[in-house]
This record gives C-alpha cells, sequence and structure tokens, in this order.
C-alpha cells in the first residue's frame, strides 16, 4: 500500500469494557483521532483552514479483541475522493494480527457555513501526496 499513516495506540483502562476488552466505541474514537491526526499531518506545511470534515458513513469489522496494555498499530489511507466525498480505510492491528477494519465516507464542508465543498485539486494534491 502507499501513502499509509501509521500511530500507535497503547490501551488504557479507560477503554475497556465489562467484557475486559476495548469497548467498540473506542475504535470509533480512534478512527476520529487518526483521521485528523493524518490530515493535519498532510496539511503541515500548506494549512487548508477553510474546510472541515465531517463522518457520513461508517463500515466497521470488528474481528479479534484487544485487551488492557496492547500496543495497537493504525495504519490509514485515503480511497476514491471525488465530488464532496473522500473514502478512508483503516485497520487496527496488534502485532500482524489484524483486529479490526473500517472504511469511512467523509465529507468535506466548507468552514464557514458549514455547507458542502467540492473537493477540488489543491485538496486532492493533499490527499494524494506521498509522504
Amino acid at each position: 500500500m502507499k501513502n499509509v499513516f501509521t500511530l500507535t495506540i497503547t490501551v488504557s483502562s479507560e477503554e475497556i469494557d465489562t467484557l475486559q476488552h476495548v469497548n467498540n466505541l473506542v475504535y470509533v474514537k480512534w478512527m476520529d483521532k487518526i483521521a485528523t491526526t493524518h490530515w493535519a499531518y498532510l496539511t503541515k506545511d500548506n494549512p487548508l483552514p477553510q474546510y472541515v470534515w465531517v463522518v457520513m458513513r461508517h463500515e466497521i469489522d470488528y474481528l479479534k479483541q484487544a485487551v488492557l496494555g496492547d500496543e495497537i498499530t493504525v495504519k490509514t489511507w485515503v480511497g476514491e475522493t471525488r465530488g464532496i466525498t473522500s473514502v478512508r480505510f483503516m485497520e487496527f492491528y496488534k502485532d500482524d494480527v489484524l483486529l479490526v477494519k473500517a472504511k469511512t465516507i467523509w465529507a468535506m464542508l466548507d468552514s464557514q457555513t458549514y455547507k458542502p465543498a467540492r473537493i477540488r485539486e489543491n485538496v486532492l494534491k493533499v490527499l494524494q501526496t506521498e509522504k
């Protein structure tokens, strides 16, 4: 895979539920964290404050469990981007074991009006940059 951004998370006690594993909602929080961290990384040299991203849809497959103290590697990359939407893929691993995989559809909005904004060449260049 090219253009993969990686983040490492260590599971804390606040992220554990009554079943003694990472709660499903925690993965959604982590998805938001890696997406926003990746966007900040991509735009660090060329900020684009005129845009904000919002989630339109999540598809999540929970395959294996993570528990307290596990070190989770999260990988994300951008897929098809057109119109006002951009697809983002994410995978969560413990060592080489895939725990969770997800696909999120994001919509880009104008940061002043919160109305949909067509994704133009300047944003496409940022999303497709090899870093």
